[in-house]
Protein backbone atom coordinates (compact mmCIF):
# COMPACT_ATOMS: atom_id res chain seq x y z
CA UNK A 1 0.00 0.00 0.00
CA UNK A 2 1.13 3.56 -0.70
CA UNK A 3 2.58 5.49 2.23
CA UNK A 4 2.62 9.28 1.81
CA UNK A 5 4.31 11.94 3.94
CA UNK A 6 3.66 15.64 3.38
CA UNK A 7 6.19 18.28 4.41
CA UNK A 8 7.09 21.90 3.73
CA UNK A 9 4.29 23.62 5.56
CA UNK A 10 4.82 26.39 8.03
CA UNK A 11 4.15 30.02 8.83
CA UNK A 12 4.49 32.55 6.03
CA UNK A 13 3.46 36.17 5.56
CA UNK A 14 0.86 37.17 2.98
CA UNK A 15 2.46 37.32 -0.44
CA UNK A 16 5.06 34.74 0.52
CA UNK A 17 5.78 31.32 -0.95
CA UNK A 18 6.00 27.73 0.20
CA UNK A 19 6.78 24.48 -1.54
CA UNK A 20 4.99 21.45 -0.21
CA UNK A 21 6.36 17.97 -0.76
CA UNK A 22 4.56 14.65 -0.91
CA UNK A 23 7.06 11.80 -0.57
CA UNK A 24 5.97 8.24 -1.24
CA UNK A 25 7.30 4.90 -0.08
CA UNK A 26 6.23 1.38 -0.86
CA UNK A 27 5.27 2.23 -4.42
CA UNK A 28 6.46 4.26 -7.39
CA UNK A 29 4.26 7.29 -7.97
CA UNK A 30 4.88 7.79 -11.67
CA UNK A 31 1.81 5.72 -12.57
CA UNK A 32 -0.46 7.36 -9.98
CA UNK A 33 -2.66 10.39 -10.17
CA UNK A 34 -1.70 12.78 -7.37
CA UNK A 35 -4.05 15.28 -5.78
CA UNK A 36 -3.49 18.06 -3.28
CA UNK A 37 -6.38 18.95 -1.01
CA UNK A 38 -6.75 21.33 1.88
CA UNK A 39 -9.04 21.76 4.85
CA UNK A 40 -9.35 24.79 7.07
CA UNK A 41 -10.92 24.63 10.54
CA UNK A 42 -14.68 24.52 10.28
CA UNK A 43 -14.62 24.22 6.50
CA UNK A 44 -15.03 21.38 4.06
CA UNK A 45 -12.07 19.78 2.37
CA UNK A 46 -11.44 21.28 -1.05
CA UNK A 47 -9.33 20.32 -4.01
CA UNK A 48 -6.22 22.41 -4.66
CA UNK A 49 -4.53 20.66 -7.55
CA UNK A 50 -4.33 17.31 -9.30
CA UNK A 51 -2.00 15.78 -11.86
CA UNK A 52 -2.80 12.69 -13.90
CA UNK A 53 -0.14 10.16 -14.84
CA UNK A 54 -2.11 8.86 -17.81
CA UNK A 55 -1.78 12.03 -19.90
CA UNK A 56 -0.08 14.53 -17.58
CA UNK A 57 -3.15 16.74 -17.32
CA UNK A 58 -3.23 19.15 -14.39
CA UNK A 59 -6.15 20.74 -12.61
CA UNK A 60 -6.38 23.62 -10.14
CA UNK A 61 -9.11 24.87 -7.91
CA UNK A 62 -10.70 28.15 -8.95
CA UNK A 63 -9.25 29.90 -5.92
CA UNK A 64 -5.69 29.14 -7.05
CA UNK A 65 -5.84 31.87 -9.72
CA UNK A 66 -2.52 30.92 -11.28
CA UNK A 67 -0.58 31.09 -8.01
CA UNK A 68 0.20 27.39 -7.52
CA UNK A 69 2.00 24.78 -9.59
CA UNK A 70 1.97 21.01 -9.16
CA UNK A 71 5.02 19.06 -10.32
CA UNK A 72 6.59 15.63 -10.05
CA UNK A 73 10.16 14.43 -9.49
CA UNK A 74 10.19 10.77 -10.43
CA UNK A 75 13.79 10.28 -9.29
CA UNK A 76 12.82 11.28 -5.76
CA UNK A 77 9.39 9.65 -5.94
CA UNK A 78 7.98 12.96 -4.77
CA UNK A 79 5.27 15.36 -5.89
CA UNK A 80 5.44 19.07 -5.11
CA UNK A 81 3.02 21.93 -4.78
CA UNK A 82 4.69 25.29 -5.30
CA UNK A 83 2.54 28.00 -3.75
CA UNK A 84 3.20 31.67 -4.44
CA UNK A 85 1.38 34.87 -3.51
CA UNK A 86 -0.12 33.18 -0.49
CA UNK A 87 -3.13 34.74 1.16
CA UNK A 88 -4.55 34.34 4.68
CA UNK A 89 -7.41 32.40 3.11
CA UNK A 90 -4.89 29.74 2.10
CA UNK A 91 -4.39 28.79 5.75
CA UNK A 92 -5.28 25.12 6.09
CA UNK A 93 -3.93 21.63 6.50
CA UNK A 94 -2.76 20.42 3.11
CA UNK A 95 -3.03 16.75 2.18
CA UNK A 96 -1.76 14.76 -0.74
CA UNK A 97 -3.44 11.69 -2.16
CA UNK A 98 -2.21 9.07 -4.63
CA UNK A 99 -4.62 7.19 -6.85
CA UNK A 100 -3.60 4.05 -8.76
CA UNK A 101 -6.41 4.76 -11.23
CA UNK A 102 -3.89 7.18 -12.79
CA UNK A 103 -6.19 10.06 -13.69
CA UNK A 104 -8.07 12.92 -12.07
CA UNK A 105 -11.71 13.57 -12.85
CA UNK A 106 -12.65 17.23 -13.19
CA UNK A 107 -16.30 18.13 -12.81
CA UNK A 108 -18.44 20.95 -11.43
CA UNK A 109 -15.52 23.20 -10.64
CA UNK A 110 -13.46 20.67 -8.70
CA UNK A 111 -11.64 17.39 -9.19
CA UNK A 112 -12.01 13.90 -7.79
CA UNK A 113 -9.90 10.85 -7.16
CA UNK A 114 -11.20 7.33 -6.83
CA UNK A 115 -11.96 5.45 -3.62
CA UNK A 116 -8.68 3.60 -4.10
CA UNK A 117 -6.61 6.70 -3.34
CA UNK A 118 -4.21 6.69 -0.39
CA UNK A 119 -3.88 9.78 1.79
CA UNK A 120 -1.11 11.37 3.80
CA UNK A 121 -1.46 12.91 7.24
CA UNK A 122 -1.21 16.51 6.10
CA UNK A 123 1.03 19.51 6.67
CA UNK A 124 -0.08 22.79 8.23
CA UNK A 125 0.14 25.99 6.20
CA UNK A 126 -0.47 29.24 8.06
CA UNK A 127 -0.50 32.56 6.22
CA UNK A 128 -0.55 35.48 8.61
CA UNK A 129 0.98 38.91 9.05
Amino acid sequence: QVQLVESGGGLVQPGGSLRLSCAASGVTLDHYAIGWYRQAPGKEREGVSCVSSSDGSTYYGDFVKGRFTISRDNAKNTVYLQMNALEPEDTAVYYCAADPRSFCTYSSGTFYLSAFASWGQGTQVTVSS
